[in-house]
């Protein structure tokens, strides 16, 4: 596609509010993924100590 100006390249054929709001939902989900995988790899560390820790105390009860 040929654009003549920079408007004419913003307004897309008049399909920029799809164009740029693809654009954008795209770019939040690919900033927000790192830190959602970060939080749950965190949340399961956790999890896995105190199951841990719950396992060692049952072994060492008589």
């Amino acid at each position: 596609m040929h654009w003549n100006s920079f408007s004419d390249f913003i307004a897309m054929g008049g399909y920029a509010l799809y164009v740029w709001g693809s654009f954008g939902v795209t770019a939040l989900v690919m900033a927000l993924e790192p830190w959602l995988v970060r939080r749950r790899h965190r949340a399961t560390q956790q999890r896995l100590a105190r199951q841990l820790r719950a396992e060692a105390k049952l072994e060492q009860v008589p």
